[in-house]
């Protein structure tokens, strides 16, 4: 079997450190030796089930010590893992079903009627006994306790991740087993992770942020304490009973951690033991790091910048956020990074271009999707007026981030916007596409709708939607509408009435999308 691949690190890991705890949640854990007993259990029943090699599994779960499992066993088979989040609305994940045909879905009682709902015809699996004709990981554990022995190739496709792209579907990116062992190791090299390290696993594992805190516990032999977000005062008891050393968060966690109306936050020193604060999926802001700073007085704040394409690009050192917090840093290891304008020339300090980004962690491709891969992943000739090629060697592959940022005097990266329109907020991308596709196919009374971002310090955007229709509606009503078809951070914040929108002056039938965010912002 390839070393890399999680499973050879899992099977090591319960080699030299099985009775150590491997994962938490609430009052329960398992250890690494039973971690690898359940994770085999599940992967021999997956197996059985005699998929074609490659078949794609999807997780469509609420969080928990199971759904570790899930993923380490699909993981440890030839097949590949599709995270599905939970947010996900029934008809977007059928959607993600039909586009990389997805042969079995693993699930919990909750989240069972909304496959039923999909009318789903492949395997299904629940963690809980539900019905007579849905297999258990109950009845899995109960019943499979032969040997299992797996041979991993690290080439091998592991997982593609969906996220939205500008045409309105989702988009799926695939990670081969090797992406995932090189962004665990690189990730436990530049944080100093150790062996005593308690990493909170708050994140949901639907993208490769969240995912990376399971491989990276794994690699070090540390621990993953789980953790559901549900009020603040939950989460500090999570940090303080589960003993947490490393706190992954993206920016909107910092926002909802520190909510200038909840009651009082509990005592530094009750959070010293946190030694290590990341935060990616967003800009942070000044008062972020100011509040983390007083709260997590120990702890060194690693700000990150990755990319859908590859891994990650950058990390600000903890002794520059405050110096420049807006900032996303310099390259990770076996990383380069070049600024390049529209005629491929580097460009020179603080004049904008596009993030070109070379060496590691590139990702496998977008699945179904050539035009996208046209588009993102290219010929390292791209470069050829910025690097020497030399020996006509010029089919590796670089991405064209599509990211416009600039460079400083002394090397530091700063993010300024997408080459599309995207919006991100809480964490997630939005496409305005999809929204403004919803409204079109269910809300006939509205004849023209713009959807936008607009900057909001505590989630980086937020969502705003204007329509035109004879007459104004109810907002509610408007909302309630969109909540049947929409995941519920794509929800609009705002909702806005206009007799008739601004058009595009060299395209009629576009909205103006800058005359609205002027007007509103002005």
């Amino acid at each position: 079997m390839s070393i890399n691949c999680m499973r050879a690190v899992l099977e090591d890991a319960a080699a030299s450190h099985g009775a150590k705890t491997a994962v938490i949640h609430n009052d329960h854990s398992i250890t690494y030796a039973e971690l690898l007993h359940r994770v085999n259990q599940v992967a021999s029943y997956l197996t059985e089930l005699e998929l074609p090699g490659n078949s794609r599994i999807g997780i469509y779960s609420n969080k928990g010590i199971e759904q570790v499992v899930a993923i380490l066993g699909i993981l440890s088979t030839d097949y590949v893992l599709v995270p599905l989040t939970k947010l996900l609305k029934p008809e977007q994940v059928e959607y993600i079903i039909n586009d990389c045909d997805i042969k079995c879905i693993i699930t919990d009682k909750l989240k069972l009627e909304s496959i039923e709902e999909i009318d789903f015809d492949g395997h299904v699996i629940s963690y809980e006994t539900a019905a007579k004709d849905v297999a258990s990981f109950e009845e899995i554990y109960k019943y499979y306790n032969k040997p299992y022995a797996c041979d991993i190739s690290g080439h091998a496709n592991a997982v593609i991740t969906y996220s939205f792209g500008l045409s309105g579907t989702p988009k799926g990116i695939v990670i081969s087993h090797r992406n995932l062992i090189d962004s665990a190791r690189v990730v436990s090299q530049y944080l100093s992770l150790q062996l005593d390290d308690v990493i909170s696993g708050l994140l949901i594992f639907n993208l490769d942020y969240g995912l990376n805190q399971i491989f990276c516990t794994l690699y070090k032999r540390a621990t993953l304490a789980l953790h559901r977000f549900i009020l603040p005062e939950d989460f500090f008891s999570h940090l303080i009973d589960d003993k947490v050393t490393v706190l992954p968060l993206m920016p909107v966690n910092i926002s909802q951690i520190f909510d200038e109306d909840l009651q009082r936050i509990p005592s530094p020193e009750l959070f010293d033991g946190v030694r290590i604060i990341t935060s990616s999926g967003g800009n942070v802001t000044r008062k972020m790091i100011g509040d983390c700073r007083q709260t997590f007085r120990n702890a060194a704040f690693y700000s990150m910048h990755g990319l859908t394409e590859a891994f990650r690009s950058t990390y600000l050192d903890p002794s520059q956020i405050e110096i420049r917090p807006n900032s996303i840093g310099k390259p990770i290891p076996d990383v380069e990074l070049y600024v390049i304008d529209e005629q491929g020339k580097e460009c020179a300090p603080r004049e904008v271009g596009e993030l070109i980004h070379r060496g590691g962690y590139i990702y496998r491709g977008f699945w179904n999707a050539p035009e996208q891969n046209a588009l993102r992943f290219k010929s390292v000739v791209i470069l050829q007026d910025v690097i020497t090629i030399e020996g006509q060697l010029t089919d590796e592959i670089v991405v064209a981030s599509g990211d416009y940022v600039y460079k400083d005097e002394e090397g530091y990266f700063y993010f300024v916007s997408r080459h599309d329109d995207m919006i991100k907020t809480r964490g997630f991308r939005v496409s305005p596409y999809e929204v403004e596709s919803v409204v079109r196919d269910n809300i006939p009374q509205i004849e023209q709708c713009a959807v936008f971002g607009i900057e909001n310090e505590q989630i980086e955007e937020e969502i705003v939607l204007v329509y035109s229709a004879p007459g104004e509606m109810s907002e509610n009503e408007i909302l309630f509408e969109l909540k049947k078809h929409l995941a519920s951070y794509m929800i609009p914040a705002r909702v806005i009435y206009r007799k008739s929108l601004p058009l595009v002056q060299s395209d009629r039938d576009r909205v103006n999308k800058e005359a609205l965010k002027a007007e509103l912002t002005g």
